[in-house]
């Protein structure tokens, strides 16, 4: 099995073409739930200047990049964390990153009121331009998840505007800049990043020519190769939850064994933080509860509140230290 190809272009102008478009990412969120696209219209040269500026951010020395380290941004859950520092299912990822969120003002209502993974973020010195092109870049994946969005609406037989008028009018956003470096143990069952599902809506991955991505399908695990042009989505808990099942939030996991270090830039849309996820009236099948093949064993339609309360829920598990000291 090979995770598909969907030229995402004719969304914008609608018609046949964008139906035809939709009718394609329906059938791969509901065989597969990853996809490639294209014709997103992200300008390469900006891809190219987050990569460049990744790596010398991540070159700097350990006393340089604790200037931004997690634990400064408090309730926002913004900045670095050193290789080992966040965990997947209890065990410490083989990655080190950078958090990055939609960029509010001290004065912002959410910020005045303390509500968690809201706030400022937190950007290092050098490299300088790193600022501009983070925000540069998430502003321009943001338009696209959008649209994508707006296809599987249209697959799903609801309006194409129904998610930016429901769920993500004011959606959370969360950006990462990962770096993998190569695992050299033997051990099988070492993972950079191990099985996991993501939480929200939509995720959006960047990746550079190192691959490593893997998904679990009904065929076993599939390699996700990088392919120039190429932005890889996946779909979060939330959209499983929305569909009762008939979307799946696949598991997927990191295995980087190549010669140099791996980087990734995954962009989550995922729903506002006071949305209230509830199942799609439009789905007619029986609610399918999968809580004991999933990897947590945690069924996503059991959870009754906000996205922002699921969310809350979860990351606590990635930073227990910091989650003690920073979330309610």
């Amino acid at each position: 099995m090979e995770v598909p190809v969907i030229d995402i272009g004719p969304l914008r102008d609608g018609g046949v073409a964008a139906a035809e478009v939709a009718g394609e990412l329906h059938g791969a969120c509901r065989d597969v739930g990853f996809f490639s696209i294209v014709g997103h219209g992200v300008d390469p040269a900006l891809q190219d200047r987050l990569r460049l500026l990744a790596g010398q951010f991540f070159s700097l020395p350990v006393s340089e990049k604790t200037e931004i380290a997690m634990g400064r941004a408090g309730r926002a859950w913004r900045g670095w964390f050193p290789l080992g520092g966040e965990l997947t299912a209890g065990v410490p990822d083989q990655k080190e990153g950078i958090y990055f969120g939609h960029e509010l003002t001290s004065d912002h209502p959410l910020v005045q009121t303390g509500t968690p993974m809201h706030g400022p973020n937190l950007f290092p010195s050098e490299p300088g331009d790193l600022r501009t092109v983070v925000l540069d870049y998430m502003d321009a994946i943001t338009k696209v998840g959008q649209l994508v969005l707006s296809g599987i609406a249209l697959g799903l037989g609801l309006p194409q505007t129904w998610f930016a008028e429901h769920l993500t009018a004011n959606p959370l956003v969360l950006f990462r800049i990962f770096r993998y470096p190569p695992l050299t143990s033997a051990v099988s069952d070492q993972w950079n990043v191990g099985e996991h599902t993501d939480y929200g809506l939509l995720t959006i991955l960047g990746q550079d020519d190192q691959g490593g991505l893997q998904v679990r399908t009904s065929q076993g695990w599939v390699d996700v190769p990088p392919r120039s042009g190429h932005l890889v989505c996946n779909l979060g808990d939330m959209l499983e939850r929305l569909t009762g099942g008939l979307y799946r939030s696949t598991p997927h996991r990191v295995l980087h064994r190549g010669n140099e270090d791996r980087y990734s830039f995954p962009f989550f849309l995922d729903p506002g933080w006071e949305a209230v996820v509830s199942r799609l009236p439009v789905v007619e099948r029986p609610l399918d509860d999968d809580a004991a093949s999933r990897w947590d064993h945690v069924s996503v339609h059991g959870f009754e509140g906000t996205y922002g309360e699921y969310i809350l829920s979860k990351v606590g598990h990635v930073f227990p230290d910091l989650a003690k000291d920073s979330l309610p």
